[in-house]
């Protein structure tokens, strides 16, 4: 078990700042597996410091004094990746004018990093996976196999249990990857670590260019550690240097300064979705929801100003029914028993009425509310409706109704399953 003093000794070694448990657990994990040949799959969001813990897995093992070889798997172009990886002979494809030794080879006795390995294409996957279980790889274009002992670590930061499941990625290669996990938590749980790296990374720009470090007011700082970075340290870093360069004249940095370079929040409102296939069940629903509620809504303002004119012109309720008689085409409907929602409130602007008998009315205002709390606004109904409609205008072509209802066909053909409309 790695100590406080030893997990602090190997933080100074590789300049990692903070003292969050759950990095703290990561570094004396990756210190633990180090001294064996265990392959390591390191996770983690894109931008938390994955690589650092591949150096401190390479560089307190037995192989540092070997070669370490970090590889970003996604930069590299499919048709080239087995040929940079494991090398290929002199014209086995175009362009092959001389043999080239791969990383595998030039590596052996040493450590690959291989990060995001969920990009490599699956034809790469089972050569790896050869290296991985008998220590072999062939070049490109020979038939003669090589030995190489290599350390595999590995990273990504997409769940490759879920490409598992789609086909992208091996589960074999999975399994013999991931021998020993190791998670790198995002930034914005690291709590106070974020204030640290901010004030590490303030000084190395202030030695950078020569000027003051910015500082941040408590209030700053509030906001600072509220920010759930995305990007997290590579998007901090970022930020800490755009304010150092650009915060010329005032180095103390208040809450209204800091908002201004930090990026607006991304809005929570789903967009909705048009024309391609869906594999996200639930988003498809919320957005067949969202169409629902927004024709309520419609519906409801509607029937505000029905009841507003209403009262107002007691004489004339007829003629206003019959120029309305679109909001009563299904009150006579059977409606299917269904939880009721909240009710919605319906305010209605009471001074704007110049009627002098106005107030004397309030007591039929109250008894229009009670009705409307009392009316059933089943969300299932008024989806069924839609369908219909949407069924209708495109003549029963279900892949286009389910493009103007904005939702999967997979998910409008359960609907029209569960509605019972196969007979349409």
């Amino acid at each position: 078990m790695i100590d406080d003093t030893e997990l602090q000794q190997i933080k100074l070694r590789f300049g990692i700042i903070g003292n969050s448990p759950l990095l703290n657990n990561a570094i004396r994990v990756a210190a633990q597996v180090a001294p064996t040949d265990m392959s390591v799959l390191i996770t983690g969001e894109s931008g938390s410091g994955k690589e650092s813990f591949s150096k401190i897995i390479h560089h307190l093992s037995p192989r540092k004094h070997n070669q370490f070889i970090a590889i970003n798997c996604g930069s590299i172009p499919e048709g080239t990746i087995d040929s940079e990886l494991f090398g290929h002979e002199k014209g086995s494809f175009t362009g092959a004018h001389e043999s080239r030794k791969g990383y595998f080879e030039v590596t052996n006795g040493g450590t690959i990093f291989l990060d995001e390995i969920g990009e490599m294409p699956l034809g790469t996957q089972a050569r790896l996976l050869r290296v991985l279980e008998n220590g072999e790889f062939i070049k490109v274009g020979s038939s003669k196999v090589q030995k190489t002992d290599v350390r595999v670590v590995a990273a990504t930061n997409i769940n490759l249990l879920e490409n598992v499941e789609k086909g992208k990625f091996r589960e074999d290669l999975y399994y013999r990857l991931s021998t020993v996990p190791i998670y790198v938590p995002p930034l914005r749980d690291r709590g106070e670590d974020i204030d640290l790296l901010f004030r590490k990374f303030a000084t190395d720009f202030a030695e950078k260019y020569r000027v003051k470090p910015i500082t941040l007011t408590e209030d700053a700082r509030d906001i600072l550690l509220k920010y759930r970075f995305p990007g997290n340290i590579r998007q901090l870093k970022n930020l800490v240097e755009q304010i150092s360069v650009l915060s010329t004249e005032n180095k103390l940095i208040d809450a209204d300064t800091l908002k201004r370079f930090l990026p607006a929040p991304i809005s929570p409102l789903p967009a909705l979705y048009k024309g391609h296939e869906q594999s996200d069940q639930s988003f498809s629903e919320r957005d067949l929801l969202y169409k629902v509620l927004f024709d309520m809504k419609k519906d409801m303002t509607e029937l505000k100003k029905f009841v507003l004119e209403a009262i107002e012109n007691d004489d004339s309720k007829h003629q206003i029914i019959k120029e309305h008689s679109d909001l009563f085409d299904d009150i006579d409907e059977e409606a299917t028993p269904q939880p009721v929602p909240a009710p919605v409130p319906v305010l209605l602007n009471l001074e704007s009425s110049s009627d002098n008998d106005f107030e004397e009315n309030t007591d039929e205002i109250q008894d229009i509310s009670h009705e409307m709390e009392d009316e059933s606004l089943s969300l299932e109904k008024k989806e069924k409706e839609l369908i219909i409609r949407a069924l209708k205008k495109n003549n029963n072509k279900r892949k286009y109704a389910a493009q103007d209802l904005g939702i999967s066909e997979r998910t409008l053909y359960r609907k029209i399953k569960q509605y019972e409309l196969e007979d349409m």
